[in-house]
């Protein structure tokens, strides 16, 4: 997982860029989350299908490295599919934000972590997320994706899911959700907020969960909250219904510091098996797949 934030506009009063933090997080199975810390150098201009449009299978790259040599990434990025329509959600007064995803993003070349290179060929999701916000009065959300990982060279996963949740602080009715459904690189199906319900059970062992960046423990952070380890989005519309069920198995506290309130913010980035079921024009279908799962929230004024 890697993010690259662009921090507010330029300082008119000198020459200074728009402040920008990148980290990246790596997963191997058995093995903690490995993490950069907020100064990740990335290559420029960042592979992005939506600022900088790329066409289908059209392959960019994209090199990611912490300041410390690893974890780094080099990779050849190519689109499959296309984006879902972009959503948006305003809340605590002038606070909005709006969101693009796109799924069947194909990433290969090398990761370095643990003092070795692995070769990779993965499938993975890209968003787009901009807007004016802060962490007290976004207060929490989830979010995941999983892609089916069968297909292969330049096909789209056959099926690919997307679900989104937020819940500001306030007005009551901010509050919004939704399941996004795609089919051989294109989104079919857009269940809104009404459509879609979530559950989850069990809690995650603390002994799964890694706290980053590796500075994190400088801010004398609360304890954590629960991590779910089980969850379930199910979603229905007329005869087309999709359940995506996840089993969380090792989790990244991504702990980051709060611009308005003295608590930090934290965002769990958590890894697992999931199963992607449903039915689409009439059409039944089930894959296993690995799936990611983002938890955030922590952030109060008092």
């Amino acid at each position: 997982m890697a993010n690259s934030a662009w921090l507010g506009p330029p300082d008119e009063d000198t020459e200074d860029a728009t402040r920008v933090t990148t980290i990246l997080l790596l997963h191997e199975r058995g093995r903690p989350w490995a993490s950069s810390q907020f100064n990740a150098d990335i290559s420029r201009p960042a592979w992005s299908a939506f600022r900088q449009p790329m066409p289908l299978h059209e392959p960019g790259r994209l090199q990611i490295a912490a300041v410390a040599s690893e974890p780094a990434v080099d990779l050849m990025l190519r689109r499959t599919s296309r984006p879902c329509t972009s959503q948006c959600a305003v809340f605590a007064g002038s606070h909005h934000l709006r969101w693009q995803s796109e799924t069947g993003v194909r990433a290969a070349g090398r990761w370095r972590f643990h003092g070795r290179e692995v070769e990779i060929d993965a499938v993975g999701y890209h968003e787009r997320v901009r807007g004016r916000w802060g962490w007290p009065e976004l207060d929490e959300w989830v979010f995941g994706f999983a892609n089916d990982l069968s297909s292969e060279g330049d096909r789209p996963p056959t099926y690919a899911g997307v679900f989104t949740f937020i819940k500001p602080q306030w007005p009551a009715d901010a509050t919004t959700a939704s399941f996004m459904l795609w089919k051989d690189g294109v989104m079919r199906r857009h269940f809104p907020r009404r459509r879609v319900t979530f559950a989850v059970r069990g809690e995650l062992a603390r002994e799964h969960v890694t706290l980053t960046p590796p500075l994190a423990g400088l801010f004398g952070v609360r304890p954590m909250a629960p991590v779910p380890k089980r969850l379930m989005i199910s979603a229905r519309m007329a005869d087309d219904w999709a359940v995506l069920e996840f089993e969380a198995e090792a989790c990244a506290r991504v702990v980051i510091p709060s611009e308005t309130s003295l608590p930090a913010f934290s965002v769990h980035e958590v890894v697992g098996d999931c199963v992607l079921a449903g039915s689409l024009d009439g059409e039944r279908f089930e894959i296993q797949t690995r799936g990611i799962v983002e938890f955030s929230g922590g952030a109060r004024h008092d």
